[in-house]
């Protein structure tokens, strides 16, 4: 196929593709699936090998958030019954962390819902990430705590911070269907504020909330022009009691394209598999690995992932193998240069793909936490 040598000669180049080449992926059939998925995967082991890097989250803070973004379990006014704490004291967060990385994670992302952190928030957060690197020698940590006012980023660096994460999460021009109570632009705003401030950036998208094609090339396009050095791609875990609760717009096929494509547009950067992806992914979860290079290590932050060890079963199964606290994550050339992706090509027209058919809703797979942080019981690592 014309349209995937010429991808995989631009992955390897990191030449940006154009805009119709990754609406185009997203338009393939299933029977040239494995196809995408094997030009895609020789862009992932040129930059990252055959290397898994395992994530852990450590939700600080859940529900009662005043934001009321439509995918949220923790928004205002949702009604999902999930656990609701306020903050966790640093010990225990340490506590929680030391699971994830006895599991294997290399990095600690530190969660708490709200629009963003006050002063004294950061405060405790710091303390957090000193509590946590302490405990763990070389362990890296993300903050992840909304938007971000001046000086945050840079206190929070001063901490022992590593990155800082904050997602798009959908194209510019549906923000406002999905978020009303921030912007679209304060997102980006707050991912410069972060990589001024010296973190590695995070940011990525959540797909299934109803887009469209173009809406989910826009997105990536934005993550790329914006730089980061990881993208985690999350799939919509829709929720009972969200206003998303009956968008099952995703198939593990469509999801591999999704990622496939990601990876087309971002090939030297992190893409990590995030929230989402045992319940619209399910038994096809391996192939993903042949797409992104870094996932979740069991739970989430208000759901449940599968066990830990069957992460790590997969992992090795699939042939690939967990990354090392020692080994450097991005290619040399994105370290260093504090990150950065090959100039943006020219975006043609876009093309226009016929809506799969969409199976039966699987409210089944969707777990709430119970377990972890925030309760009595042992968590998922």
């Amino acid at each position: 196929m014309d349209l995937l040598n010429t991808l995989v000669d631009k992955g390897l180049r990191r030449e940006l593709p154009t805009r119709e080449e990754a609406l185009a992926v997203l338009a393939t059939s299933d029977d040239d699936l494995l196809d995408v998925v094997a030009a895609a995967g020789k862009v992932r082991r040129q930059w990252f090998g055959r290397r898994v890097k395992l994530n852990y989250l450590v939700n600080l803070k859940s529900g009662l958030c005043p934001e009321d973004c439509s995918y949220c379990s923790q928004r205002l006014g949702s009604k999902a019954e999930i656990l609701k704490y306020t903050w966790l004291k640093p010990d225990e967060a340490s506590q929680a962390a030391a699971a994830g990385v006895a599991g294997g994670a290399k990095r600690v992302c530190l969660v708490a819902s709200g629009r963003g952190p006050t002063d004294r928030d950061v405060d405790r957060v710091s303390k957090t990430i000193e509590a946590i690197k302490e405990q763990n020698e070389g362990v890296e940590v993300c903050a992840c705590l909304g938007l971000l006012s001046d000086g945050q980023a840079e206190r929070l660096r001063s901490a022992g911070a590593d990155a800082y994460n904050h997602n798009l999460n959908t194209s510019e021009g549906t923000y406002g269907d999905i978020t009303t109570t921030h912007t679209y632009a304060d997102r980006v705003e707050t991912v410069h504020q972060a990589q001024a401030a010296g973190l590695s950036a995070c940011s990525g998208l959540i797909a299934g909330m109803g887009e469209s094609d173009a809406d989910l090339v826009d997105v990536v396009f934005s993550l790329r022009e914006l730089d980061p050095d990881s993208v985690p791609v999350n799939f919509l875990i829709p929720f009972e009691g969200t206003p998303l609760a009956k968008e099952w717009n995703l198939t593990p096929q469509r999801c591999l394209r999704i990622l496939a494509m990601v990876r087309f547009v971002c090939p030297d950067v992190e893409v990590r598999l995030a929230g989402g992806r045992e319940v619209h992914l399910r038994s096809m979860q391996p192939l993903a690995l042949h797409l992104v290079n870094s996932i979740f290590l069991g739970d989430y932050l208000t759901s449940e992932g599968q066990a830990g060890q069957a992460d790590l079963d997969m992992i090795a199964d699939a042939g690939f193998e967990v990354e090392g606290a020692g080994t450097t994550t991005l290619p040399t050339h994105r370290a260093r240069q504090g990150g950065g992706c090959a100039p943006c090509g020219e975006a043609p027209g876009e093309a226009a793909a016929e809506a799969p058919e969409v199976p039966a809703a699987r409210t089944d797979l969707v777990a709430v936490r119970r377990r972890g942080a925030g309760t009595d019981l042992a968590p998922n690592a």
